[in-house]
């Protein structure tokens, strides 16, 4: 049996526990045992509920195969019980592997494990990461990152996608499809995915005209979207529309239309049965290579293999 031991410093966040908690636990060959620094028998999370059965980490002796470490507010005040850091680096010398969840990382990186390997965390934290620890690679955008023996994933949901993909490194791909279909899980996400969603930032935007182009955008994708189509639907200057388009988005207009296509060209391998070739018409692509070559800059993985890992997921 491989032996996980989640542990954070409270108060946790419960998903942080919760989700690694129900992936090894649904997946045969695992045991699990929460660990509190303290010298309580119970872990506080961030919601007011004591998850029970945890043990004193004191007590938790010998071999580990996977330690994960939790975030949640106790870890990121930036003030850390000096026991339970040294308990962490000591951990680790007798674990296989080493993840973090979410916030997690700032523990790893006071034990030091984290040095000169590439990290990441929730997106909110990434600078302040990096500003702490900076020795240490962090990256923005990836679900999970995997360096050597140092696994580390974004923020709260991505924990269960870095689980899954633990699982999957020891079980194989369909015992951790498995696990996700029993979960109810809608993909099991590669970890280059970025983890902060166009589709969800674009709805941030303040600025109206823009939301509104969006719009239009989304539903006209096969047309050519140039910057100067874009700015006559706008009613704006090319040289203006691109201005607030890096304002209110943080990308150029080629970027802002590419993303917008790929993420379509998502949710059509996600919920389709269409090929491609297809779907790369269908979302503006002038063909399935350059779709190949966009979806590879944008999300860090080629059409194809985005749709391999969807395709099988499906039951």
């Amino acid at each position: 049996m491989r032996r996980v031991v989640i542990v954070g410093l409270p108060p946790v966040q419960i998903l942080d526990v919760s989700g690694p908690l129900e992936v090894f636990s649904s997946a045969p060959g695992y045991t699990v045992q929460l660990g509190n620094p303290g010298t309580d028998t119970s872990l506080q999370t961030n919601r007011g509920i004591a998850l029970a059965g945890a043990l004193p980490i004191h007590e938790i002796t010998g071999p580990i195969d996977t330690l994960v470490i939790a975030g949640g507010p106790g870890s990121e005040t930036g003030s850390y019980d000096q026991d339970f850091v040294a308990w962490i680096a000591d951990a680790s010398t007798r674990s296989r592997r080493v993840a973090s969840i979410c916030t997690g990382a700032f523990l790893l990186g006071a034990a030091g494990l984290i040095d000169h390997k590439n990290v990441v965390t929730h997106w909110k934290f990434c600078d302040e990461l990096a500003q702490k620890f900076p020795l240490a690679c962090v990256q923005s955008d990836p679900i999970y990152l995997k360096d050597g023996a140092i696994y580390t994933s974004a923020g709260i949901t991505a924990g269960i996608d870095l689980s899954l993909a633990l699982v999957e490194e020891d079980l194989g791909h369909e015992e951790a499809l498995k696990v996700a279909r029993f979960l109810v899980m809608f993909l099991v996400r590669p970890g280059g995915q970025a983890q902060f969603s166009h589709m969800l930032s674009h709805q941030a935007i303040t600025f109206k005209p823009l939301r509104e182009l969006q719009v239009w955008a989304l539903e006209n994708l096969r047309e050519d979207l140039t910057v100067e189509k874009l700015a006559e639907r706008i009613g704006m200057s090319p040289r203006h529309f691109t201005r607030v388009c890096l304002r209110e988005t943080k990308m150029n207009p080629g970027q802002f239309v590419d993303r917008m296509r790929v993420e379509a060209a998502q949710q059509m391998i996600d919920s389709s049965a269409m090929g491609l070739k297809e779907i790369a018409d269908a979302c503006g692509f002038s063909s399935a290579d350059a779709m190949r070559r966009t979806f590879l800059r944008v999300l860090g993985v080629t059409a194809g293999e985005y749709a391999d890992r969807f395709k099988s997921t499906m039951a």
